[in-house]
């Protein structure tokens, strides 16, 4: 059975793995200064990131439409594919697995919509397992996302909570989390919900804690350090794990400057990181 795999643009999966895996990639967007962009088409990541903290109206975000979803399903379907697994953002953070679901309704029986319960590369790497599983039939594939998605770790330090709140979509403890003497929040993602872990006064401290979350883990099978313009900090990060992990970590870590799309909730100068523990 030839199978065909979709997921949003959310996942923020690097080209060369949509390209090798022949994933099917569809764009959320991004609503900037009264303009419409596709994730990922108009403006750079670093471009967005440099302009967010100086927007006189803040950025906002959109889930594709119904026929965005419908034309690479029938292209897939059409070319060959016997059933598609559509793999997308949190249904508690986005409507991106709504939209797709009513898409699959003009596909009766061939395609498999999920939800990740995450976002980023906690949402790619699930993906991923899919896309590599593919060719041993659709049990195998769904059965490789379930594992990794119990399997799964996304955490960030944020360098404020002024875009996550004002986005209106974390829970008003964690919100006020961060107005308490300008802390650095930090957050985990689980099951789709946001959840405080802790807070601390400076970045340093952040960074800190952060690879101390990342030592705690273990033996790891995927792992992506992900920033939201903050590309120093991650490589400093991804520097210290490298010399103090006594756990085996990926050969191929990803590093990624977070979407636009996502940042836009989370603001810049933020560090993370989504892990798969080994099985």
């Amino acid at each position: 059975m030839k199978i065909g795999i979709v997921t949003d643009s959310t996942a923020d999966l690097p080209a060369y793995l949509i390209e090798q895996h022949e994933i099917k990639v569809v764009p959320t967007i991004l609503v900037l200064e009264g303009k419409e962009y596709a994730d990922g088409t108009g403006i750079s990541r670093e471009e967005f990131y440099n302009r967010l903290p100086s927007l006189q109206t803040p950025p906002t975000t959109a889930a594709p439409s119904i026929g965005d979803f419908a034309t690479p399903y029938e292209t897939l379907l059409s070319g060959g594919c016997e059933h598609i697994i559509s793999i997308h953002a949190a249904s508690q953070l986005t409507t991106i697995i709504n939209v797709a679901r009513q898409a699959a309704k003009e596909f009766p029986d061939r395609v498999t919509c999920i939800d990740s319960g995450s976002l980023s590369l906690g949402l790619g790497f699930q993906v991923l397992a899919a896309a590599e599983e593919a060719d041993s039939g659709l049990r195998s594939a769904l059965e490789a996302v379930e594992s990794t998605k119990k399997r799964l770790q996304v955490s960030a330090a944020l360098d404020t909570m002024e875009y996550l709140k004002r986005s209106g979509r974390v829970p008003a403890a964690i919100a006020a989390l961060g107005g308490l003497l300008s802390v650095k929040p930090m957050i985990e993602l689980k099951d789709g919900e946001v959840k405080a872990i802790g807070a601390v006064r400076t970045t340093k401290q952040a960074d800190e804690r952060m690879l101390k979350f990342l030592l705690e883990i273990g033996d790891m099978e995927r792992l992506a350090v992900l920033h939201t313009n903050a590309e120093p900090r991650a490589n400093q990060l991804l520097n210290e794990l490298m010399n103090r992990a006594r756990k085996s970590i990926p050969r191929d870590i990803l590093f990624v400057n977070v979407t636009a799309v996502i940042g836009t909730h989370l603001g810049p100068n933020g560090l993370g990181f989504a892990a798969v523990k080994k099985g």
